[in-house]
């Protein structure tokens, strides 16, 4: 069976489903989305993603396709009929369908795609072994907070990780602080055993994965901070990782041309890790 995808009320092939072309979306990066993984029938903080997902759409002033029920139930019938229990569904929601013009039209019908993907999260090689990873200046626009869709400069970003041989970049603002990942929060372990990781009012990304993983540290005593870290802390740190709803805990092990501890993930690294995928794979099905 091939794949399904949805588009506004429809269930189609994927290799058919399509937008207009005048879609804000395709035309202006008019949109927002998320990116919700599913482990052996569970939606991983489902409430949180859509949360973040209304959030998204208030700022820029979308209406919301329809209503956080439905949304759900969407969700979960498309993974249905893909066949899918380990992997992921991504949810786009545009403006809509307008005549071209850059000021927001009114009174417009918002566009809601869907997809889906099979993903074995738990047994990802980046997970297990940890990645390189390289910094970069951050060249996005001020409200990363919002989950838009336009995504350029992480592109461009990840693009220039990828020829260097790392698995993610990591980017870094006119202070010489990193700010985040390209598709992921940053996050660096201390000599003193502290977790430090950016705060979310500096205009990044608010982390489902990271609002869980501080959720978790609680529970285990763990000491965190968030503020901002330079590049020279995080290379002279004693462990590093990135999270994200996609890559979990991913341990860092090289830093550009800096490599961290013996270039293995470390202890403190793996027993957060370890604590988050118990977290995923004992929660009830939602499916």
């Amino acid at each position: 069976m091939g794949r399904i995808a949805y588009v506004d009320g429809r269930y189609s092939p994927h290799q058919d489903a399509a937008v207009h072309v005048e879609d804000r979306g395709f035309q202006f990066s008019d949109g927002v989305y998320e990116v919700a993984v599913c482990i052996d029938g569970t939606l991983v903080d489902l409430n949180s993603h859509l949360d973040r997902l209304e959030r998204s759409l208030s700022e820029l002033e979308i209406t919301p396709p329809t209503t956080r029920k439905v949304l759900e139930m969407l969700m979960k019938q498309l993974l249905a009929r893909n066949g899918v229990r380990d992997g992921l569904v991504y949810i786009q929601v545009t403006r809509g369908t307008a005549p071209r013009d850059h000021a927001f039209p009114a009174n417009v019908k918002p566009t809601l795609v869907m997809t889906t993907k099979r993903v074995d999260h738990l047994h990802q090689k980046n997970i297990l072994e940890g990645v390189k990873i390289v910094t970069t200046p951050d060249l996005r626009w001020a409200r990363c907070d919002i989950k838009s869709v336009s995504l350029l400069p992480n592109c461009i970003a990840k693009t220039e990780a990828r020829r260097a041989g790392a698995g993610e970049a990591w980017m870094v603002d006119s202070d010489g602080c990193v700010t985040e990942g390209t598709s992921s929060n940053a996050w660096i372990v201390t000599h003193n055993d502290k977790l430090l990781t950016r705060a979310t009012t500096d205009n990044i990304l608010r982390g489902v994965t990271r609002g869980t993983l501080m959720d978790l540290a609680k529970e285990m005593s763990l000491t965190f901070e968030e503020r901002p870290f330079t590049v020279e802390e995080a290379k002279s740190a004693r462990e590093a990782f990135s999270s994200s709803a996609t890559s979990f805990v991913t341990p860092v092990v090289q830093i550009d041309n800096t490599v961290l501890g013996n270039g293995a993930p470390g202890l403190f690294t793996e027993r957060l890790q370890g604590r988050y995928f118990k977290y995923c794979v004992n929660k009830e099905s939602e499916l």
